[in-house]
């Protein structure tokens, strides 16, 4: 049976193996699996938010929305070892996969899946929020997980979304401004990818 990566509970076997990937500059070993997003390799466009996102601050509440095996919280912690990281996922699977890597590299991550994410944030709200939204669970799905996520920004948070042109990055972005009423920006454009930077 093949698993969707956005399935909760993976029915397919738990294959796991170990792929080095460059976070922050340097190389590491992680430990990714079946059933996950990207399970052989760092996803091209999270390599391109890596890449190409505004350095994040040093500290504050940071958010990685849709974490896979980790890459996004991993980089943000290494980068900012100050901040308050929350990997957020679905994925039970990946959970595990994101708190395993944090451990092996030394990061502290907080690992939750979304409900209990939410209860998670401080009062004033999340200072970052990277994401390579799950855009293959559908318009109305996406629609309401950004739009919860998005209405915790604090007041002079950013959310930086990486988004593929052929999979509606230009709509995503009308979207957000006009429904949402956030400013939207596209901050960069490489390889087919757009990055849309999203505040108050």
């Amino acid at each position: 049976m093949h698993d969707h990566y956005f399935a909760a509970e993976p029915a397919a076997a738990d294959a796991r193996r170990e792929v080095t990937v460059r976070l922050a500059g340097r190389p590491v070993t992680v430990e990714t699996a079946s059933s996950v997003f990207s399970a052989d390799r760092l996803d091209p466009g999270t390599a391109i938010l890596l890449e190409h996102a505004a350095p994040p601050p040093p500290q504050g509440t940071f958010v990685d929305l849709g974490s896979g095996w980790g890459p996004i919280a991993l980089t943000l912690a290494m980068r900012s070892p100050a901040a308050r990281v929350l990997a957020v996922e679905v994925n039970a699977r990946a959970r595990d996969l994101t708190a395993r890597n944090a451990s092996r590299l030394g990061l502290a991550v907080e690992v939750r899946e979304p409900e209990s994410a939410l209860t998670a944030i401080p009062e004033g709200g999340v200072d970052l929020l990277w994401s390579n939204p799950p855009i293959r669970i559908g318009k109305e799905a996406l629609h309401g997980l950004l739009a919860t996520w998005l209405a915790r920004l604090a007041p002079d948070g950013r959310a930086e979304l990486v988004v593929a042109k052929n999979l509606g990055s230009d709509s995503l972005q009308r979207w957000i401004r006009e429904e949402l009423g956030f400013v939207c920006e596209r901050v960069a454009s490489s390889r087919g990818y757009r990055i849309l930077a999203v505040t108050r």
